[in-house]
């Protein structure tokens, strides 16, 4: 079975084909570069929203991207049960658009994080984690200015009872307290689903360790998970 797959291009995005070679290289597939201003595109398996600078980061991350004509597309493919990524910037469009709950805001100490961090995959029984083990600790880098997820008390508890937080960042050896989150995210969340679990937003970025040549695979099993979720095999290499 084919995975028609998707990466969506914004102006300002700089992950786009670090996406596109990551997902070939590690399911076989093929990605198409699809650019922000089409107002119709093709009914995908798979929609990347990658990570960047969209419009500059202008207003807020994200703000202006979630206005671009595709993203209607993008919710109307979210509706249908298209699984979408965003990783970091795309992340931060999909919160913007409602497609996820929360806000994503400035790290804490205002600075640039860009370094390797450790994750614990909360919820493995995910179309995006069923190749990691249950509570698994992977590396995996991150770089945003803007990664610290917040959200209301009661939206959180939602998220936590309903399971929707899928990496939380943490040491290596997979504990984690209030200090643990390098950019201040409440309940160090890293990555969170929406409720009917066809959307993924994560800041830290998979495919820039989901490769030997890149120094680990531990970004690998997000895409090997997606392309299994749509074609029932992980991925060819």
């Amino acid at each position: 079975m084919s995975c028609k797959t998707a990466v969506i291009v914004f102006p300002g995005s700089n992950c786009d084909q670090d996406c596109v070679r990551s997902w070939k290289a590690i399911t076989g597939g093929t990605a198409e570069l699809v650019w922000h201003k089409e107002s119709s595109i093709a009914d995908y398996d798979v929609v990347i929203l990658p990570g960047g600078f969209s419009f500059g980061d202008y207003l807020r991350c994200g703000a202006i991207a979630r206005y671009s004509p595709v993203m209607n597309e993008v919710i109307r493919l979210a509706k249908r049960g298209t699984r979408i990524i965003g990783i970091c910037n795309g992340f931060q469009i999909l919160t913007e658009a409602h497609l996820l709950p929360g806000a994503l805001l400035r790290n804490k100490g205002l600075a640039y994080l860009c370094k390797d961090i450790y994750l614990k995959v909360e919820n493995n029984q995910t179309d995006f984690t069923s190749f990691y083990s249950p509570k698994a600790v992977v590396r995996i880098p991150i770089g945003h200015g803007e990664g610290s997820f917040t959200i209301a008390p009661a939206g959180l508890k939602k998220l936590q009872d309903e399971n929707r937080i899928v990496f939380r960042y943490c040491r290596e050896d997979g504990t984690s307290d209030e200090s643990t989150a390098p950019n201040g995210s409440l309940d160090n969340i890293a990555g969170i689903i929406n409720e009917q679990g066809n959307v993924l937003g994560m800041m830290p970025h998979p495919e820039r360790l989901g490769e030997p040549v890149l120094g680990g695979e531990d970004g690998r099993y997000v895409f090997d998970s997606i392309f299994k979720a749509v074609t029932g095999q992980g991925g060819l290499n």
